[in-house]
């Protein structure tokens, strides 16, 4: 259905700019170039002859593919996120093709021997006689989530070229600092204007989710006193052992590595200090309400406890809520879930439906007005050298948004 050529050509396209988003920054979009796919975009979805095709000074790129049926079809959307991870570096990807894969090691650099193997990503294993798009070991690809912009752009693509294929008024959007949080931050909702929308944003061939953790994030800041080592008997107050005290006192088992499926977890991200200050940067995820608010509780208690241990504030933690958990938005709509399964079906595929250890765009939309669960968009080991995507998955995805499309048009008529 999806021209394969086509669409790896029209993926190379993304990947190879340079669009890495800033965490540090004030600004919408977070960093420059990330305008530079942005306007590229632009150019393009008026090429394919999509109407409406908006850019804001944030950077939202937004179009619209008119409905080619009478009735009271809603107006549904697909959204993409232009900025890639700031984990790892996305300067210069150099995107390498391995056709019909043998199901073996691939070698990603010769030079540095760093080896994409299928004895340490299982999942390797399930795409043997596919072609697969990888980097070349030096920075990450970038299919998180170029290659769901590919699939919405090549979709959208084909349905004005068939224009036999029912379907509704269609809105795309494609936002900035997705990676970063603050994709739906300046998404406005109103001018986008659909019913419901779908994010491709996922990773596995099949996956369906509309379940994803509620997040916070927590700064936690111990302040010491440094006075000369060689006189600080009774004076010295070494912030960084108060530091090493909390860490240690959080459950140890609660954190990524040991935790999966449903279970929450307290992550320490990130570490500065000296004797005089140390801050401790942690993000909290819990799928459950409950349990969140009892996380974020813990955190809150531990430094109150030891604040009585020295009898006066030696620790702060400012906390911030970032995204809750979308089913509640998405239940009293199931529809839309209904609609997208049997897109899967329809299109050969068995939906995986999961809850999400992490979050979309699509869980602040949904609490924006805009219901919105996430399909697979087909890459693997996102956020760093070893990320790859099969070609073949990504011509599926693709197939869904189609199919999504006129499903909706065909429930709505009927």
């Amino acid at each position: 259905m999806i021209d394969k050529q086509q669409l790896i050509e029209r993926f190379k396209s993304y990947v190879t700019v340079y669009t890495e988003s800033d965490p540090n920054s004030d600004t919408t979009p977070s960093t420059e170039r990330q305008w530079d796919l942005a306007n590229q975009l632009v150019e393009e979805l008026k090429e394919i002859g999509m109407n409406d095709v908006t850019i804001d000074e944030h950077a939202y790129v937004m179009a619209t593919l008119p409905s080619n049926v009478k009735g009271n079809i809603p107006v549904i959307g697909f959204i993409a996120h232009l900025d890639t991870s700031p984990d790892f570096t996305g300067k210069n990807v150099k995107p390498q093709i391995v056709e019909d894969y043998d199901g073996k090691d691939i070698v990603l650099n010769e030079e540095e021997n760093i080896i994409l193997s299928p004895d340490e990503f299982k999942e390797l294993s399930n795409y043997k006689g596919q072609t697969l798009i990888t980097t070349d070991g030096t920075t990450l690809l970038g299919a998180d989530d170029k290659a769901g912009i590919t699939e919405i752009v090549s979709a959208m693509e084909y349905l004005i070229n068939n224009p036999e294929i029912p379907h509704g008024k269609i809105r795309v959007c494609f936002n900035p600092d997705e990676e970063i949080g603050k994709g739906a931050h300046k998404f406005d909702v109103e001018k986008f204007g659909a019913k419901w929308a779908y994010t491709l944003d996922g990773s596995t061939i099949g996956e369906l989710e509309y379940e994803n953790f509620n997040a916070a994030g927590a700064e936690v800041t111990i302040k010491g006193k440094m006075v000369h080592p060689g006189y600080a008997k009774g004076i010295l107050f070494n912030s960084m052992y108060v530091a090493q005290n909390f860490i240690n006192s959080l459950p140890q088992l609660e954190t990524p590595e040991h935790t999966e499926g449903r279970e929450g977890f307290f992550h320490l991200h990130q570490i500065s200090g000296d004797v005089e200050k140390t801050v401790l940067k942690y993000i909290i995820r819990d799928h459950d309400k409950e349990q969140f608010e009892a996380r974020k509780n813990v955190l809150l208690d531990l430094a109150s406890e030891i604040n009585q241990s020295y009898d006066r504030e030696v620790i702060t933690v400012d906390m911030e809520d970032q995204y809750y958990n979308m089913r509640e938005k998405i239940e009293p709509m199931m529809h839309i879930i209904e609609i997208a399964e049997q897109a899967y079906k329809e299109v050969g595929i068995e939906p995986i439906i999961k809850p999400i250890r992490g979050g979309t765009d699509g869980a602040q939309l949904s609490f924006k007005g805009l219901p919105c669960p996430n399909i697979f968009a087909g890459g693997h080991n996102f956020h760093g050298r070893y990320e790859y995507v099969p070609v073949e998955s990504m011509q599926k995805a693709a197939e869904v948004v189609i199919k999504i499309a006129e499903l909706t048009a065909k429930v709505y008529r009927d």
